[in-house]
């Protein structure tokens, strides 16, 4: 009786540990039924979120990805003086390159989709992030804080507004919300494979490929694993070097090919941004400006949640990681909103625990396990909460997307859709420098003239090109065209239309159309309206 007791034992433990492996590994699976089904709602939403994106934000998102790609592709388009100095990869824009190819030898590169098509291509690593966001908090808090950590990932506004833009920042979002998944000492899991490890090596290092600056995330995680790793030798030189050096060998490799001559991209992005403070030329900020005014306003009512999230989950490793980011980059003068982006979903689980929280206490206080409780009906606290939150970023996320600077890309989609038709012989743009897209949503080889901006690291203080203008636009111009021949088309905000008006009807130009752009000003004048000029045949 004895042996069988204990063979009946032997058995229930070996299948217990079977189902303990097989949960495991649909774990580390990312083609397990409910993840898959997870995909694609995210791919679904995140592919209308950027047909929705309708708007300009940052310059970046055209002239550092598909201009660049637009160029290969075609052989047309405009290099900023970023590739002139090596500082930027072609890693990130070479995921467009087929895109464009494809569409080109179908014939679908029309205005429309060539507008569309970048970002709907961004829209599936975007679902890959959310996905990757959803496991990750799935491991560490369990279903419920995973199921409102996705709510959260899904509903605020500004991952909305800026997720699905082809910004370098975006990817590198993607890639880091992978690496996280899969990095040992963040999941807090003793049960990892070889290859998952690794994994996230490879995610990580490409995520520094492309931007640079990611190596601050990466330094805080890896400072992370070397305290926790028993043979810190191995760690370093057996898995860390060997995958950093083969990424960063193909990217040089690659950029070497692109560039026509060897470029140590990495170095000269760090010379430029850090040791010379060059990024300073495009404006500086407080010190305190992420955590006042920057982060703030991108996790918006958000913020309450993430802080009790926080303090109630104990979970300071990611808490340190998001206070290591954003107090790294608060040393830096020169500070945007995107750079930020990769530590925002992070963010958000900690608004996802809250939410699990305030649904049943019980299942977001044992972190992994689900509470024993049933509800049938979601609690007033919880109905208030996602009123609270959904009517604060719905509104904010559809204006932002829809509304506020649409003017840039509404009047590039209207003169490529008159290219097409042969009615444009050449453009000026008289506006701030890459205030608009170019030659990537064109898509025609005109002559195409902008105000240059270049920085100068030898003459600081001096006024470049679009500065000049913007002080005086009528002797710009009216000095201007002595010199050049007036383009067919001119493109300019209505705030400098008011000054230019009369010396362009001078020159035998009329007003073409006129786009609206913005009900209010954000770092110049206010510029309400973008305005086309047609010279007279």
């Amino acid at each position: 009786m004895r042996q069988r007791h204990n063979s009946n034992k032997d058995a229930d433990k070996q299948k217990s540990e079977a189902l303990t492996s097989s949960k495991s590994d649909s774990e580390h699976s990312p083609f397990c039924y409910s993840h898959k089904r997870i995909f694609l709602l995210c791919l679904a939403f995140r592919m209308v979120n950027s047909v929705l994106v309708q708007t300009y934000f940052n310059p970046d998102e055209h002239w550092q990805g598909p201009e660049v790609a637009h160029r290969v592709a075609f052989g047309y388009g405009h290099l900023t003086w970023e590739w002139k100095q090596g500082i930027r990869s072609y890693l990130h824009p070479l995921f467009f390159v087929p895109l464009y190819r494809l569409l080109a030898l179908l014939h679908l590169d029309t205005p429309w989709i060539m507008m569309r098509a970048p970002r709907l291509l961004q829209s599936v690593f975007s679902a890959v992030g959310d996905l990757y966001l959803y496991k990750l908090s799935e491991v560490l808090f369990g279903d419920s804080v995973a199921k409102w950590t996705l709510f959260s990932q899904l509903s605020n506004w500004f991952m909305f507004y800026c997720f699905s833009r082809t910004l370098s920042n975006s990817l590198e979002t993607v890639l880091t919300l992978v690496s996280l998944y899969f990095w040992p000492c963040m999941r807090s899991s003793s049960n990892y494979s070889f290859v998952s490890r690794k994994w996230g090596l490879v995610m990580a290092a490409a995520a520094c490929a492309i931007r640079p600056t990611s190596a601050i995330t990466w330094l805080y995680v890896g400072l992370l694993e070397l305290l926790k790793a028993r043979d810190r030798f191995k760690f370093i030189f057996l898995e860390v070097a060997p995958i950093g050096i083969l990424v960063l060998g193909l990217t040089c490799l690659l950029d070497r090919f692109m560039y026509g001559t060897w470029v140590l991209v990495p170095l000269n992005f760090l010379k430029f941004n850090f040791l010379s403070s060059g990024g300073d030329y495009y404006g500086t900020h407080k010190w305190h400006w992420y955590f006042t005014q920057g982060f703030t306003v991108m996790i918006l009512s958000y913020l309450p949640f993430c802080v009790a999230g926080i303090i109630y989950s104990k979970q300071w490793k990611f808490s340190g990681l998001l206070a290591w980011v954003l107090g790294f980059y608060s040393l830096l003068g020169h500070k945007e909103f995107r750079f930020v982006l990769p530590v925002l979903p992070i963010a958000l689980m900690f608004s996802g625990y809250s939410l699990a929280a305030i649904e049943d206490p019980g299942s977001a206080r044992y972190k992994g396990k689900e509470s024993s409780k049933t509800h049938t009906r979601c609690p007033a606290k919880m109905k208030i909460a996602i009123l609270f939150l959904l009517a604060t970023n719905i509104p904010m996320a559809l204006y932002m997307s829809l509304v506020h600077q649409r003017g840039p890309e509404d009047v590039m989609n209207h003169l490529a859709r008159e290219a097409l038709q042969g009615k444009v012989r050449s453009i000026l743009f008289l506006t701030p420098c890459h205030a608009t897209p170019y030659y990537s949503m064109l898509h025609h080889n005109l002559p195409m003239q902008f105000l240059d901006c270049t920085p100068s690291s030898e003459e600081k203080g001096v006024p470049d090109e679009s500065d000049r203008f913007l002080m005086d636009p009528v002797s710009f111009v009216f000095e201007y065209a002595k010199n050049v021949s007036m383009a067919s088309h001119i493109v300019l905000f209505d705030s400098e239309e008011q000054k230019l008006k009369n010396l362009l009807i001078s020159f035998d130009y009329r007003e073409g159309r006129r786009f609206f752009n913005a009900h209010f000003k954000v770092d110049r004048d206010l510029q309400a309206s973008v305005v086309v000029y047609v010279r007279r045949r």
